[in-house]
């Protein structure tokens, strides 16, 4: 296996609770990342899934160190950021990037294209001399589909599709080793996830990028990750190859989110089993004792109550030449087929003999043209300040 490039270990993240006006004194805290412990290797996509609020977003905040850990080390090639002088971390940060959530408000609407994509190059200077500034935007313009001659142009005159490209554009500046990407394809419509989603593919061949990959649907994340984490609570439970999670899950709460996948075929859905669960999620403020998924699981047993499950292969399965030999916080963990092998969610290996039914309907919108934002030129009349948009070109070097 290759070396890891990020190390994530026992990372936490609380938020005090306080009361009082004059006096404030803790009282409890909000547990939104409580001990999650990952590795990402060079060149690979990890992807993170899990109901919302389960702390995804707090961990890609803390690996851009946007958020402090209150405890816990991110490791950058062996170094620990937690634990860098702000000068040794601002050298390190230019090769961990973030693509946010919504690619409208990410953007400052008050400045233009070229501004918003140039602007880590007035914090890194070395990586783009003055003179050459305006060259590599419109570079990196063309890299993610879109015409250079856009540089002028204002973030509202783009459709969403676009300017979530501009958003990997600003990401891709400063040539970095990592990108964060913090669901940026949840606030897009079906064809243009497809787009935004094989341009990200697209790019970490040609750029030699790793991924942290966060999202809901759990279709894309099939689709670009190599291997998937799923999280609960502020944690990880289960952590596996796309194949082990995805056709040999043993965690209950991941077989849970994958019965909850619509299915296209209705004879499929006519013969799998839906798993609902009960009860709400419980408040971060006051997490469960031991296995912190008991008070919804069916599985739940005295010892559940009374042990906090490790995040490792299961003892039944570690002998076993198996897929279902992957590591799940569980103390009964047990491999359940949630659809049929042969009308599964999605193809084992999507690129092997053709993308999975969900993936194909992505893919063959990819082709149909992005809806152009709202102040935006019509194709036969180009704007004053732009020229008409042209066909990407090929593959280009930062």
């Amino acid at each position: 296996m290759a070396e890891a490039i990020l190390e994530v270990r026992d990372l936490h993240k609380h938020y005090p609770l306080t009361q009082g006006i004059l006096f404030r004194k803790q009282v409890g805290a909000v547990k939104a990342v409580d001990g999650v412990d990952f590795d990402l290797v060079a060149g690979e996509t990890l992807g993170i899934v899990g109901e919302s609020g389960c702390g995804k977003s707090t961990v890609a905040k803390m690996l851009v160190n946007l958020e402090k850990p209150t405890s816990g080390t991110i490791r950058y090639k062996g170094e620990d950021l937690t634990k860098l002088s702000p000068r040794a971390l601002k050298a390190v940060r230019r090769n961990i990037q973030m693509v946010f959530q919504d690619p409208y408000t990410s953007l400052n609407p008050r400045m233009t294209v070229g501004d918003i994509i140039g602007e880590p190059y007035e914090i890194h200077p070395e990586v783009a001399p003055k003179g050459d500034r305006r060259r590599k935007v419109q570079d990196l313009l063309d890299v993610v589909g879109l015409n250079p001659e856009y540089i002028n142009r204002y973030p509202h005159q783009f459709s969403g599709g676009q300017r979530q490209r501009i958003g990997i554009a600003r990401g891709l500046a400063l040539q970095p080793e990592v990108i964060v990407a913090d669901e940026p394809v949840s606030a897009l419509d079906v064809s243009v996830q497809a787009q935004v989603v094989n341009l990200l593919d697209r790019l970490q061949s040609e750029f030699s990028l790793s991924y942290v990959f966060i999202a809901h649907d759990l279709s894309i994340v099939r689709h670009i990750s190599d291997r998937v984490g799923v999280m609960y609570l502020g944690r990880i439970v289960e952590i596996g190859t796309d194949v082990q999670i995805y056709d040999h899950p043993t965690h209950p709460y991941t077989q849970a989110l994958l019965s909850a996948v619509p299915v296209p075929d209705p004879e499929a859905r006519a013969h799998r089993e839906r798993i609902i669960l009960t009860g709400d999620v419980p408040s971060p403020a006051n997490v469960p004792s031991g296995c912190r998924f008991r008070t919804r699981c069916w599985k739940a047993r005295e010892r559940c109550e009374l042990e906090v499950p490790l995040l490792a292969v299961p003892a039944v399965y570690r002998l076993a030449d198996t897929p279902a030999r992957h590591d799940s916080a569980c103390h009964f963990a047990e491999e359940k087929q949630v659809v049929p092998p042969e009308e599964s969610l999605a193809h084992p290996d999507p690129l092997a003999d053709g993308p999975a039914p969900v993936e194909a309907a992505r893919e063959a919108a990819e082709g149909a043209p992005e809806e152009p934002g709202p102040d935006a030129a019509p194709p036969d009349e180009p704007g004053p300040d732009a020229a008409p948009p042209e066909e990407p070109g090929g593959p280009k070097t930062l």
